[in-house]
């Protein structure tokens, strides 16, 4: 396996994948941060050359973060259809790239049951912004909670109703709002203030209790530690779906108090005690360099990082999974440039490992970034086939402090790209006069309508 190159005249080594992996990377304040960035282009560019002619053998072969150390990398490796590897463990990352781009939808498929996230997060290291949208755009995932999330044509939405104090009226207000804007497809899903296991339950009840009167085609969620809905749920509480926030590593997963066990566990309490249809029954949320800011990313780059809480994830079968890509802050993605590559980094990994995808296009205020950024991320996240975006009032969240998408962004980027939400969603929306062909009506964002 050879590690170095000559370039313009001057020799670049690398210590081993995890080093050529980070150089390769495109800036990221988090790789600078954590010291293993690129010190300029040159070694950036150098790194790529190396990096695309590695075979896909080699990446295997020399793990990260080995099986035998990490639990995270079992459940990856443990992921790989086989098969499909013996088809593809020859070609180079180079041509790992150029098979994406120029295969069909069904062979970009095919290719992702054969990847590891090492493989994912280094073909995403060659991409170019472009390059990434259009190998995304060819993964079409598919899942099922109570409706039906993914397909041609779709662009799925979370209403986020979330509130400083939990208040019921409050929170029942931004989910009448968000309906009114035919926003909510994907799932009603609260942050909540208070983590205690009598004030999940009552979230769980009132976000149920909306949907049951209004006969709303979604499904519900309450982002509280996972333990915290696992006691709710064993106490009868109503839910859709269960979540956790995951990382990377087994030491990173250990800073959010879980590991494979809990979150198998976990997997069996909602399959026999939710309330939902269908098999999916799982919301994942990451975020590239949640591994540094716990201080468990073992010299690894945030964004091959952050492609193995894919592989995590995949173990799961998820209905949704979100990156909440902006929300970490500067310390890791410094401004708009750095949060747009790493949006389309994100859903492409998640997207060829076979998940579906949603990203919470945001940033906090201390970032260098507006809201117009996030708009252009929107439109092209859009293009690339996003899942579903993150609805929360005029875009600002009042109780996590940061900004996201409104629920005017969505119908816009909608109307936009002439996408409509989840079919059972759109038809309940017809019904009730929001929406008419698939576009806003009169009546749309006026929340007296459920009143």
């Amino acid at each position: 396996m050879k590690l170095t190159v000559s370039l313009l005249g001057e020799s670049y080594s690398f210590r081993d994948l995890k080093q050529l992996f980070a150089k390769a990377n495109e800036e990221k304040s988090g790789d600078m941060l954590a010291g293993i960035g690129a010190e300029h282009a040159r070694e950036r560019m150098a790194a790529k050359l190396v990096l695309a002619d590695l075979t896909l053998a080699d990446i295997r072969s020399h793990p990260l973060l080995p099986a035998e150390e990490d639990e995270v990398s079992r459940a990856i490796e443990e992921g790989v259809d086989e098969q499909a590897y013996e088809r593809i463990r020859h070609w180079t990352v180079g041509e790992l790239r150029e098979q994406l781009l120029s295969r069909s939808a069904a062979g970009v498929q095919d290719i992702g049951k054969g990847l590891n996230s090492e493989m994912a997060a280094a073909a995403a290291k060659l991409m170019s912004n472009l390059d990434l949208i259009q190998a995304a755009a060819k993964c079409e995932v598919i899942t099922c909670c109570n409706t039906v999330l993914g397909g041609r044509g779709r662009l799925g939405s979370r209403a986020q109703p979330n509130h400083p104090t939990d208040d019921p009226k409050g929170v029942k207000a931004s989910i009448y709002e968000a309906l009114s804007y035919g926003v909510g497809d994907a799932v009603i899903g609260i942050n909540p203030v208070i983590d205690t296991t009598d004030n999940i339950i009552r979230l769980f009840h009132e976000t149920m209790e909306v949907i049951r009167r209004w006969s709303v085609p979604t499904q519900n969620s309450v982002l509280a530690h996972v333990t915290t809905q696992m006691r709710a749920i064993e106490k009868g509480a109503p839910a859709d779906l269960i979540f956790q926030s995951l990382a990377g590593t087994q030491s990173g997963n250990a800073s959010f108090g879980i590991d494979l066990r809990l979150l198998e566990e976990a997997d069996r309490l909602i399959k026999s005690a939710g309330t939902a249809k269908g098999e999916n029954r799982w919301y994942f949320e990451t975020g590239q360099g949640s591994e540094l800011s716990a201080g468990a990313h073992h010299g690894i780059d945030q964004v091959t990082l952050e492609s193995r809480c894919y592989g995590l994830a995949k173990r799961f079968k998820p209905y949704l999974l979100n990156t909440v890509v902006g929300f970490i802050g500067p310390e890791y993605l410094y401004d708009s440039k750095q949060v747009i590559r790493a949006g389309l980094e994100d859903h492409f990994m998640g997207k060829i490992q076979g998940l579906p995808m949603g990203v919470d296009v945001c940033y906090t205020n201390h970032m260098r970034a507006d809201q117009n950024d996030m708009d252009n991320l929107a439109v092209l996240l859009a293009a690339a086939g996003v899942s579903f975006f993150i609805g929360v009032p005029m875009g600002d969240d009042c109780m996590l402090n940061y900004q996201s998408t409104s629920f005017h962004d969505i119908a816009t980027v909608r109307e936009l790209l002439h996408l409509q939400p989840g079919a059972e969603f759109a038809a309940w929306a017809e019904s009730l006069g929001i929406l008419q062909d698939g576009r806003l009506t009169a009546l749309a964002g006026d929340p007296a309508l459920f009143i």
